[in-house]
């Protein structure tokens, strides 16, 4: 099963997305894919996000099930604690 949340991206990148996943809620895909065509996606992905943000969550046999990488800018940030993926919001400036 792969997820992948998109923030601020072209319409096209959501376009060519669609080929491969379902898209139930803007900016949300979901789907079941291989691990190279995972990987193809995620490049795309990386060359074609500009200034917006990407999270991207997987299965893998790790502890907790699932495992993420993120590109860009998203508004939240995902840190690793002792191999545990957290999600943080950070606090804004003011």
């Amino acid at each position: 099963m792969v997820v992948l949340m998109l923030e601020r991206v072209p319409a096209s990148l959501r376009g060519e997305l669609s080929r491969w996943l379902i898209e139930p809620k803007s900016g949300v895909f979901v789907g079941t894919i291989s691990a190279m065509v995972r990987e193809k996606i995620w490049e795309q992905v990386c060359k074609k996000t500009r200034s917006g943000g990407a999270v991207l969550a997987y299965s893998t046999n790790s502890e907790q099930g699932f495992s993420l990488q993120v590109w860009g800018s998203p508004d939240r940030v995902v840190r690793d604690f002792e191999g545990l993926s957290l999600v943080t919001v950070p606090q804004q400036r003011l």
